[in-house]
């Protein structure tokens, strides 16, 4: 380890955990050609993961659906009659399964069945446009393709290869339920570590999306390691004696296809989670909040504009959500304001939210507990297991506090793109780091997420980082969402110009938005332009589609409106 790369420092009270013996033991191992720390005990692909889940709890709810139940003990049958099943549709060890389907009772069974069959999920992202889902076919080359009526209707304008088989994901509904006489066991087909299991595809937001492929090793690390933070998290405060601890739940609010959909989807059985779906269809507060109610959900996971919306909403006292003990998140920096807002409303809550992203299996650092209190504006330390360098231009490594591109190595990092060997190359180097596309810096061990690269401001030479408006902007009592971005400009390259969204019934002036950035930030990172709009535009998984308010704002100052 040299001074420039930061790595995670265990709490003295993990100690137990980590050594010798211990349930997290930790040993440095190659993978891939690089000696990287892991877990000495950890199980050796998904398919024992689910395996072993089901042989500690069987008869513990694990997927909640609308209108039915499966224990562990259900979902290991359903799984392995769904293998069997793609089995007999020509899926062997290796072949992608496509997907492309809102979370739908049998999908996150076919999920499973598809990767302890040694075969890879090629998740097909659920919102895309008929010539995307032709864009990801080809580029995954599935065996079969799993869709339901939806999508399959989408798939129909472009067309499928002939050699390519279809499946209507209702199809495979009769396969769900608890154990039956005839059951077939679970695959044993050799599965090795660092052996694809699920292609994640990038948001696409700009140009094509490329697709990340996860290891098996990747989807058992990270859940080792949620389930390591936990145990810390019980050994700082354990329940009082005679309290039986309540079985993990949480509810899952995003789509199968996205990184926070897969990670909790992998990490429940290691944790023993009991995984809430809600009713197919768009997210829904009220729904939300009814559910986690009725099934006393103890974490909250998602992104900021979910939580936004869930706390500010007109019923939210009407909802018992004294159960909630977690809220965490990543997908887009937390603004300060939204913090104190969680601690005025779920008092009872541990409050964090992660950096990462698809091709680390949403891993990297994490903010929590007193750092949140003392630095919100911060994305918190180094993840257990990871490490980080802050990189120039020339990739070369940084000294803490200047900015440069985050770069994040570990057991958690995928295997590259799927089919782009020039994508691949120029995210990871030889040594495994994988070079993010975001700027940040570290200040006294903490890491602080500046931009995305392409979302950097140069106005007259000065570097300015939109979050740190956007953050400042969000605590004014009467900005209910904002964002901002570069506008071109031919003598200073360009200026800051901030697309506000105001709460209702408030009143608020471009001059008095200026006002209020100048009380807080230096002057060159006052917005110059200030525009206002009814929404901003928002990907489906919760990223505001930054391109396209860029855009927008441009044609709104050239038509001088």
């Amino acid at each position: 380890m040299t001074e420039d790369i930061h790595v995670w420092e265990p709490p003295d009270l993990a100690a137990a955990l980590l050594g010798p013996g211990g349930p997290f033991e930790l040993v440095e191992e190659d993978v891939l050609g690089v000696g990287v720390t892991v877990f000495r005990h950890r199980p050796p692909h998904l398919r024992a993961v689910l395996a072993g889940a089901a042989a500690r709890q069987p008869d513990a709810d694990h997927l909640v659906f609308p209108e039915r139940t499966l224990t562990f003990a259900d979902t290991v049958a359903s799984v392995a009659r769904t293998a069997a099943h793609l089995a007999r549709l020509g899926v062997a060890p290796g072949d992608r399964v496509a997907f492309a389907a809102a979370n739908v009772d049998p999908y996150p069974v076919a999920w499973w069945a598809t990767v302890v069959s040694g075969a890879v999920v090629s998740s097909l992202n659920g919102w895309w446009s008929p010539a995307e889902l032709a864009h990801g076919i080809a580029l995954s080359e599935p065996t079969i393709v799993v869709a339901d009526e939806r999508r399959l209707e989408r798939l129909r304008e472009v067309g499928i290869p002939d050699h390519v088989t279809v499946v209507d994901i209702a199809e495979l509904d009769a396969l769900l339920g608890p154990p039956r006489t005839d059951d077939p066991p679970l695959p044993d087909v050799a599965i090795d570590e660092d052996d694809p299991a699920v292609l994640l595809f990038t948001s696409g937001t700009t140009g094509r999306p490329k697709a990340a492929t996860l290891s098996h090793r990747n989807l058992v690390h990270c859940p080792m390691v949620i389930a390591l933070q936990g145990a810390m998290a019980l050994l700082a405060m354990p329940p009082p004696e005679g309290i039986v601890r309540p079985q993990p739940s949480t509810l899952m609010v995003t789509p199968l296809f996205h990184v926070s959909g897969a990670l909790p989807l992998a990490a429940a059985p290691v944790t023993g989670t009991k995984v809430v779906f809600p009713p197919v269809g768009s997210w829904d507060e009220v729904t939300h909040l009814r559910l986690t109610e009725e099934h006393r959900v103890a974490a909250w996971s998602g992104v900021p504009t979910q939580f936004w919306r869930l706390l500010e909403h007109p019923r939210f006292d009407e909802f018992d959500t004294s159960c909630v003990m977690s809220i965490g998140g990543g997908g887009a920096t937390f603004a300060p304001e939204l913090f104190r807002l969680m601690a005025r409303k779920l008092p009872q809550a541990r409050v964090g939210c992660g950096y990462g992203m698809s091709e680390t299996v949403g891993s990297g650092s994490r903010l929590g507990g007193v750092t949140l209190e003392t630095h919100p504006a911060s994305v918190g330390s180094v993840e257990p297991l990871c490490e980080i360098q802050i990189r120039g231009p020339l990739d070369e490594p940084l000294p803490d506090g200047e900015v440069g591109q985050i770069c994040i190595r570990g057991a958690a990092v995928f295997l590259g793109y799927w089919n782009d060997p020039e994508a691949t190359a120029a995210s990871l180097d030889e040594r495994r780091w994988y070079r993010t596309g975001d700027y940040g810096r570290f200040v006294d061990g903490l890491l602080h997420l500046d931009s995305r690269m392409r979302d950097l401001i140069i106005r007259g030479g000065e570097n300015i980082y939109p979050i740190e408006i956007e953050n400042r902007l969000v605590e004014h009592p009467a900005v209910a969402d904002v964002c901002v971005v570069g506008v071109d400009h031919h003598v200073l390259g360009q200026e800051v110009a901030a697309v506000v969204v105001t709460h209702p019934g408030t009143e608020l002036g471009p001059d008095e938005v200026r006002e209020w950035v100048a009380a807080g930030l230096a002057s060159y990172k006052v917005p110059t332009h200030v525009v206002f709009a009814p929404e901003l535009p928002y990907t489906k998984t919760g990223k505001v589609l930054k391109h396209q308010v860029e855009d927008d704002v441009t044609e709104t100052l050239a038509a001088g409106t």
